[in-house]
C-alpha cells in the first residue's frame, strides 16, 4: 500500500509541477506579447490546452504502465490496452466526465479518483489564472 500511495503521489506532484511551470511561464510571456490583449488570453488558452494535455499523458502513462507490475490492478470494459485507451480513459477521468465505459479495478482505482480530484484543481487554478489575467489588461470599451 506504502508503494501505491508513493507512486500516485509522484505522479499527481509531477502534474501538479508542469502546471505550475506553464502557468509561471505564460504570466511571464502574456504582458509581453506584442499583440492586443484578447489574442494574448486565446494564446493563454493554448496554453492551458497544452498544459493539461500534458498532465493528462502524464496519468495515461500511469494506466499503460502500472498495470504491467503485480497488484495494480487493471482497466476493463470497452478498453483494448493500448496507450491511446489509457489516454481516452485519462481525458474522461482528469475532466471529471467518467463515461464509464472503461472501469477500473484494484489498486489503480485510487489513482484514478486522485486524477479526477487534481484535474478539478488544476482546471480551477487555470480558470483563476485566465480571470485574473483578462482583469488585468481587459479594455473597458
Amino acid at each position: 500500500m506504502l508503494t501505491v500511495f508513493l507512486v500516485n503521489g509522484l505522479i499527481i506532484a509531477l502534474a501538479v509541477l508542469i502546471h505550475y511551470e506553464f502557468l509561471y511561464r505564460m504570466s511571464v510571456l502574456i504582458p509581453r506579447m506584442k499583440l492586443k490583449h484578447r489574442f494574448r488570453i486565446v494564446c493563454g488558452v493554448f496554453g492551458a490546452i497544452i498544459a493539461h494535455s500534458l498532465e493528462i499523458w502524464l496519468f495515461a502513462l500511469g494506466y499503460y504502465l502500472l498495470p504491467h507490475f503485480r497488484d495494480w490492478g487493471h482497466l476493463s470494459g470497452n478498453f483494448s490496452g493500448s496507450l491511446l485507451d489509457c489516454v481516452y480513459f485519462s481525458y474522461i477521468s482528469f475532466t471529471t466526465l467518467g463515461l464509464g465505459d472503461i472501469v477500473p479495478h484494484g489498486h489503480i482505482r485510487h489513482l484514478v479518483g486522485l486524477e479526477a480530484l487534481t484535474g478539478l484543481l488544476l482546471i480551477t487554478w487555470t480558470a483563476s489564472f485566465l480571470y485574473y489575467e483578462m482583469q488585468r489588461y481587459w479594455d473597458n470599451r
